[in-house]
């Protein structure tokens, strides 16, 4: 039963890290750098509170959730 109890709390904190996500700044060059190797031309990449996307799509979510990285072509 200890066993059980300390898998699941290993497994617990295990979730949170994960969770925790990537920071928006190396996120947003992580995008950036994969649409520059795609050839993608004239576009932005904006860190944003989540919800606050408006009319741009949202492509990342970082900072554990709480922003998200919007895409604006042109």
């Amino acid at each position: 039963m200890k066993k059980l109890l300390l898998a699941v709390g290993l497994l617990s904190l295990a979730s949170g890290a994960m969770a925790a996500g990537k920071p928006c700044d190396e996120l947003k060059a992580d995008l950036d750098a994969k649409l520059q190797a795609k050839g993608v031309k004239s576009y932005s990449l904006e860190v944003v509170d989540k919800g606050a996307a408006g009319d741009k799509k949202v492509v990342g979510s970082c900072d554990a959730g709480t922003k998200e990285i919007v895409y604006k072509r042109g």
